[in-house]
């Protein structure tokens, strides 16, 4: 039976609106599986990237605790919480945010030398990396200013997997990116999770959305839908498209 990875307990977040208190994520119970593919979707202002963001430990809640595996680090400070993302957490944003003075390879290899120590088995798990999301060893000296936007989100997700994250968190990662491109950067997400990665994906598309095996659907606060489908490409598409679809009509979307 698969365990849990990551687990809230009556989580909130609120914010000052005006010198009101906007409660955006309420009193929230959530586990997340080790090994699933869960995506986020609701309406805008529902609170997806606030609840990513405080899963990852990128934001703290206002209340409530977040486990993660045997750690609760819903009171971790800064510098604390940073050491653990760097640890844990792979992170990939609709914007790509790439070092613009550094090249592909170097982008890459920054962020996993602060966790591992420099050694050619790095450098060449980098490079395998990089060629089998599609970026040939011709751009591996380029600059990010020299990229597609395809090109350059993949760069960002290897730069995010290479330290072997035990949860792999996007907001909207193919946000920016045409439909090929997209395309390109979903069929990784799907073969990175076929391999064993948990990832957690915050989205409005459906495209997007049917590459998950769980799908969450936020509302004022709370999760008010819950829906499981097999790992991509083990179910008839269309199928897989009207269940989906099915669900997120029931829930209003």
């Amino acid at each position: 039976m698969a365990s849990s990875i990551l687990k809230t307990e009556k989580l909130c977040k609120s914010f000052s609106n005006g010198g009101a208190l906007q409660h955006v994520i309420k009193n929230l119970d959530l586990e997340i599986i080790e090994g699933d593919f869960t995506v986020i979707m609701g309406a805008s202002g529902s609170g997806k990237s606030t609840l990513l963001y405080a899963l990852s430990g990128m934001d703290k809640p206002s209340m409530g605790k977040i486990r993660f595996g045997e750690k609760e680090i819903q009171d971790y400070s800064n510098d604390e919480l940073a050491v653990f993302r760097r640890g844990n957490c792979g992170f990939v944003f609709q914007s790509v945010y790439l070092l613009d003075n550094q090249t592909v390879l170097d982008n890459v290899l920054t962020g996993a030398l602060i966790v591992q120590k420099n050694s050619p088995e790095l450098v060449k798990k980098a490079k395998d990396l990089l060629t089998k999301v599609g970026i040939a060893e011709g751009l591996w000296k380029k600059y990010p200013n020299q990229l597609s936007g395809g090109e350059a989100q993949r760069v960002g997700i290897v730069r995010a997997i290479i330290n072997d994250p035990k949860i792999l968190f996007a907001d909207e990662p193919t946000g920016q990116l045409n439909s090929a491109s997209g395309k390109d950067v979903l069929d990784i997400f799907t073969e990175v999770h076929k391999n064993g990665q948990s990832i957690v994906l915050v989205t409005h598309d459906l495209k997007t959305a049917l590459r998950g095996t769980r799908v969450l659907y936020l509302r004022d606060g709370g999760v008010v839908g819950d829906h499981r489908m097999p790992v991509f490409g083990e179910d008839d598409e269309k199928d897989r498209r009207a269940s989906l679809t099915a669900f997120l009509e029931e829930m209003g979307w």
